[in-house]
């Protein structure tokens, strides 16, 4: 999840917005969605989120209710004792074009995933499957990957150490099978056009050329489960105005909006009112590698972050700006995403760490002093990055000026200035590290913390802040290597390593996401889940 910046969240989680009516005989079975964004590519092995694109590709399983692997390509599977190989027998199933799926397609699609030359954002998620690690680093071929097929219909995993959760991450979109017939026939067209690429799951992509602001997604008839599929077409079109799309909405056009924060208390108590809940923690990332020596001082220092995020009165932000029903955060991990093996327990309340997420002015005075003794720099003039078309937030604009406001109002020598820009050029500013602090954010992509705490690992490909502490570091590896077949020291090790993080305020979390929208009623059978792959149609329908 999805992934990225408050927009790169918006791009391609792409929060569905409506459906057609029941009553025009040819829409029958046609739902009409509005997207918040353009999607910027199909090609699996280089997307940056997949919060639509499980409707379109399925991996061994695929993402059900409550966050749960269901059943997908695998008709079985078997683990070994020591939790470290993997057998996945496949069901038979074909590409969109009616080329079989085989184990070979599995194989080939992971290595080209992996492959540095590919350069995957989510590259790292296959981390812990045997070699990964050393490929992304370029210290082995992609073929070394412990991944192979025996015959045409069986999958080898081997992994280096056990992972907890590795059943719900292989319903991820990334893990999917590519047809290497189409990509070779492609080649970099492979991915860029609706038509230049084969599809795994219950709907194809047709119309889309890459730039286009409509497209649709249509029922895949070779998909193996396609009984089950009652849609016959999506069709999407970018609405970025939440105005327009509540338009849209009311003349029957779409059949669900999401409502901003000005909207909510109008429709709160209509019968068509939904909440969906969302693991989208947005928070602010500091850039400790800016290329302005002052900034990069004062950027790089503790009281100076711990002074920000003093700065920022959550409950009034969430109440005021978020919009209606918002979480705030207790650390960079979401609430509801996962609990303890032990007590049950939420981890967001085992991450909380005392007074590093309060309203405080006195302590926020008292840190920027210390940061400004500390740095020697008494007056000090930062950017903050935020997206003009924020999607699914649509509160981008008005945090960033309740920041700057905060600022100017009590801590005097800082400014923040706002930069503004369209969602594709703030991720690529991010990516490239063009800017001093961002509006940023993340969506867990399975139910387990470490999807969170991954993002900041020093090598990670999503620290454009270029966070580095070895403490922190020593504790993911435990979680994830030392520890992961023991669920209790795991579990210990992720809040460890979460209690690090927000002492040194490495992100400063500000609010979690609770999307409201409208929805017409006659449509029925959508699964939205927290994490992952957000939105499911397979068993949509328009009653």
């Amino acid at each position: 999840m999805a992934t990225g910046t408050v927009v790169l969240a918006s791009a391609l989680v792409l929060a569905a917005c409506g459906a057609s009516s029941s009553t025009s005989s040819s829409k029958k079975q046609v739902l009409n969605l509005a997207a918040s964004a353009q999607l910027d590519t199909i090609d699996i092995s280089k997307s940056t989120g997949y919060g639509q694109t499980g409707n379109v590709y399925e991996s061994f399983y695929r993402l059900g209710k409550n966050g749960k692997a269901t059943a997908g390509l695998a008709k079985s599977a078997s683990v070994s004792a020591d939790g470290r190989t993997y057998t996945f027998k496949l069901r038979k199933a074909k590409f969109s074009n009616g080329d079989p799926i085989t184990a070979q397609s599995f194989v080939y699609s992971w290595r080209r995933t992996i492959n540095p030359k590919t350069t995957s954002p989510y590259s790292y998620l296959f981390a812990g499957i045997k070699n990964a690690n050393d490929i992304i680093a370029g210290k082995k071929s992609p073929n070394t990957l412990g991944i192979s097929a025996k015959g045409k219909d069986t999958v080898v995993v081997q992994l280096d150490q056990p992972i907890a959760y590795f059943k719900v991450l292989m319903a991820y979109p990334l893990f999917s099978p590519q047809d290497q017939k189409v990509v070779a026939k492609y080649g970099k067209k492979y991915g860029t056009k609706a038509q230049y690429s084969a599809y795994t799951g219950p709907f194809k992509i047709s119309k889309w050329n890459g730039t286009s602001n409509k497209w649709t997604f249509v029922k895949n008839k070779d998909y193996w489960d396609a009984k089950k599929v009652k849609l016959q077409k999506i069709n999407y079109m970018v609405v970025s105005d939440a105005s327009t799309s509540l338009d849209l909405y009311q003349t029957g056009k779409i059949d669900l909006t999401q409502l901003e924060a000005t909207q909510v208390n109008n429709y709160a108590h209509n019968k068509e009112y939904k909440i969906y809940p969302y693991s989208y923690v947005s928070f602010l990332e500091y850039n400790r590698a800016d290329s302005d020596a002052n900034k990069q001082k004062v950027l790089n220092n503790t009281h100076f972050r711990q002074a920000i995020s003093a700065l920022v009165n959550r409950k009034q932000l969430a109440k005021k700006v978020v919009g209606q029903g918002t979480v705030i955060p207790t650390g960079l991990v979401s609430t509801s995403l996962a609990a303890s093996p032990k007590t049950g327990k939420d981890f967001s309340k085992d991450q909380a760490v005392a007074g590093t997420l309060d309203y405080n002015i006195k302590r926020a005075k008292a840190d920027w002093a210390a940061a400004q003794k500390e740095t020697g720099v008494k007056n000090i003039s930062l950017t903050i990055l935020a997206p003009s078309d924020d999607g699914d937030d649509k509160s981008s604009q008005q945090v960033v000026q309740y920041l700057k406001a905060q600022a100017a109002k009590y801590l005097p020598g800082l400014t923040l200035k706002i930069q503004s820009m369209p969602s594709q050029a703030t991720r690529q500013n991010e990516q490239r590290g063009n800017f001093d602090i961002a509006l940023a954010g993340w969506g867990a992509d399975f139910n387990d913390p470490i999807s969170f705490l991954q993002i900041l690992q020093k090598d990670a490909s999503y620290n454009y802040g270029k966070y580095d502490s070895a403490q922190y570091e020593a504790l993911v590896k435990m979680a994830s290597v030392t520890d992961a077949n023991n669920p209790d020291k795991r579990w210990q090790d992720m809040i460890d390593a979460s209690h690090v993080i927000l002492k040194d305020q490495a992100v400063t979390p500000l609010y979690q996401s609770v999307y409201s929208f409208l929805k017409k009623d006659d449509v029925r059978g959508i699964i939205h889940n927290t994490a992952g792959t957000q939105w499911s149609y397979k068993y949509a329908y328009i009653k």
